[in-house]
């Protein structure tokens, strides 16, 4: 039979990290492609601990409120206004990850045809959300401090965009992270122009640097009273991701239409998940756990870059040393043929996200990104030497040719 499936489904576009995977199917592969956190960290047995606890409740067992459990949203609470963002339980929604945050913000924001503003690079599924909805999405140039300010105002100005997604704090797929300044100068742009800004924080809590880190636009914005910021972020990088636990905090009017939206995809995520969570939270050292990882992914991205700065073979390349998160974001000479490439790593058994991908307006065909928090460092070592090998190979030419052919 012929399948007549809806118009929307042609502005699906499948992940690239996704079809990496199915390259490496089957074989003997070390993956820097997906953001993985590294399982040997997760505290599998207070966890185990937690979910114990939270069997002897059977309500736990049963439907929940949409909007998360109480105990949760509470602890939670407490949690962000350490980060100096006030939200009250009610101000908080519990969201399948922070993907499904960036899902139900545009299904309540956006119509089709609607301009959405980002970082150009930036994180590739919420590029995929942005474009399935329908929406015209622009990429705006970054510096050293962030989203350029120039060109973002000449866009609110002259095209008055819905929204502002922005990864601030070692973005995906660059690790750069914004000054506080650029932050407020942002800020107060979309303010002025009353753009909403969704900011997504996944990876804030993973910083290398012993100074503190410049507050989200979230709490500068709740200090200057604008009520247009929606802050996401998830337990995946921090706990563990198989408890897909995220949350979006933002204006009671906010949180109410994002609670209708997921009552139509899934009336509320797991609440045995989410109970086991609030039990954790109570009985463990959760900021301890989170500087016991910083320690550890600080040396793992140092083991990859010292090989990227030591051997000759990548001398060409361009990368700079991100102050946290989980990533490399690295700038090849432009002769490199980046599909050949990846086919090459993949024969060689290690594989990469090409650039392109992050990029609004195709261009990122001279970049990667790494990811060094999965692996341990004798390993990362071990991967970095097949990539070479792969590099070596589609630089002399013959091997791209084989690995195009």
């Amino acid at each position: 039979m012929e399948f007549r499936f809806a118009s929307r489904m042609s502005r699906f576009t499948s992940s690239a990290v996704r079809d990496i995977l199915k390259l490496t199917q089957g074989r003997d592969i070390i993956s820097f492609s997906g953001g993985l956190p590294a399982e040997e960290l997760f505290p599998a047995e207070e966890l185990k601990s937690a979910f114990s606890r939270v069997f002897a409740d059977r309500r736990v067992m049963q439907y929940g409120l949409t909007e998360g459990l109480p105990e949760l949203r509470q602890l939670l609470s407490q949690r962000l206004a350490g980060k100096g963002i006030p939200a009250s339980p009610d101000q908080l929604l519990i969201t399948s990850g922070s993907q499904q945050s960036i899902d139900l913000t545009a299904r309540i924001l956006l119509e089709p045809g609607d301009l959405v503003i980002t970082e150009n690079p930036t994180y590739l599924a919420a590029l995929q959300v942005f474009q399935s909805s329908g929406a015209t999405i622009l990429g705006l140039d970054t510096d050293e401090n962030g989203i350029r300010p120039d060109l973002l105002e000449t866009t609110l100005r002259d095209h008055q965009p819905k929204l502002l997604y922005v990864i601030p704090t070692f973005a995906n797929p660059t690790g750069a992270i914004w000054s506080l300044e650029r932050r407020k100068e942002i800020l107060a742009l979309c303010t002025r122009y009353e753009t909403m800004i969704l900011e997504d924080d996944p990876y804030g809590e993973l910083s290398f640097e012993a100074e503190a880190l410049p507050p989200s636009i979230k709490a500068l914005a709740d200090e200057t009273g604008f009520p247009g910021v929606i802050y996401t972020s998830t337990f995946s990088k921090t706990v563990v991701p198989a408890l897909r636990i995220g949350w979006t905090a933002a204006d009671e009017t906010v949180i109410r239409q994002l609670a209708k939206a997921k009552q139509t995809a899934d009336l509320h995520s797991s609440c045995l998940d989410q109970a086991a969570l609030a039990e954790l939270l109570k009985a463990f050292d959760l900021d301890g756990h989170i500087r016991h990882i910083r320690l550890e992914y600080a040396a793992r991205m140092q083991a990859m870059l010292e090989v990227l700065r030591t051997d000759p073979a990548f001398s060409e390349i361009k990368v700079r040393t991100p102050k946290g998160g989980m990533f490399l974001w690295l700038e090849l000479p432009g002769e490199v043929d980046m599909e050949a490439l990846l086919r090459l790593a993949v024969e060689e058994g290690v594989a990469f996200v090409p650039g392109t991908g992050f990029h609004t307006d195709g261009r990122g065909s001279r970049t990667i990104r790494l990811n060094f928090s999965h692996s341990a460092p004798e390993v990362i070592r071990e991967g970095m030497q097949r990539l070479k090998r792969a590099y070596i190979r589609c630089r002399s030419g013959t091997g791209a040719e084989a690995a195009m052919s």
